[in-house]
C-alpha cells in the first residue's frame, strides 16, 4: 500500500525553528520528485518546495527562500523540510507529496503529484 506520512509539526515562537519529515512506504522514493506544499485557514494550498528524485535539483517558493531547506535519504524513504526563521504567517498545514517526474518549471503544480500525506500543522506564534 501507498502511503505519505509527514511529521514534525507543531507549535513555534517566531523565529524558531522546525524540520518536518515525509516518510513513505509502498514504493521506491528514489523515482519520485517529491513536494512539500502548505494550506493556511482560507487561503489555497501553495507549493513551498521540491526536490528531484535523486536530490540534485530544488525549487522554493519566493517567500521561503533563505529560510528553508529540503533535503531527501532516499536510504530512509525519507525527505526533510528544514525551517528556520520561522513567521507568523509560516502558520498552516504542511503536506508533503510525491511525483512520478521532476519539472523545474511546474514543481509547484498541484496536479504533478499523484501521492498525498495527511498533512502535519504548524503554528508559529508568540
Amino acid at each position: 500500500q501507498l502511503q505519505v506520512v509527514e511529521s514534525g509539526g507543531g507549535l513555534v515562537q517566531p523565529g524558531g525553528s522546525l524540520r518536518l519529515s515525509c516518510i513513505t512506504s509502498g514504493f521506491t522514493l528514489d523515482y519520485y520528485a517529491v513536494g512539500w506544499f502548505r494550506q493556511a485557514p482560507g487561503k489555497e494550498r501553495e507549493g513551498v518546495s521540491c526536490i528531484s528524485n535523486r536530490g540534485g535539483s530544488t525549487n522554493y517558493a519566493d517567500s521561503v527562500k533563505g529560510r528553508f531547506t529540503i533535503s531527501r535519504d532516499n536510504a530512509k524513504n525519507t525527505v526533510y523540510l528544514q525551517m528556520n526563521s520561522l513567521k507568523p504567517e509560516d502558520t498552516a498545514i504542511y503536506y508533503c507529496a510525491a511525483a512520478r517526474r521532476y519539472s523545474s518549471g511546474s514543481w509547484d503544480r498541484i496536479s504533478m503529484y499523484g501521492y498525498w500525506g495527511q498533512g502535519t500543522q504548524v503554528t508559529v506564534s508568540s
